[in-house]
């Protein structure tokens, strides 16, 4: 598994915080900062499945 994917998921669950924390103080810029940190980790998450299919593809390991 890419660091990458695993960094993803961490920015995920921390932008689903302050998304949580945000709506529930009513602080906007907390809840835009975890709208901003969600997509962030989605993306580095996309990359780090991209290097892993890239490198099983290299590896041989996706053929039967």
């Amino acid at each position: 598994m890419d660091k990458d994917r695993i960094k993803g998921a961490l920015n995920e669950a921390k932008g689903a915080v302050k998304k949580t924390v945000g709506e529930a103080t009513g602080n906007e810029r907390m809840e835009a900062e975890g709208h901003l940190d969600t997509a962030k980790g989605k993306v580095q998450g996309g990359v780090g499945k991209a290097k892993d299919a890239t490198r099983d593809a290299i590896d041989g390991k996706d053929r039967v």
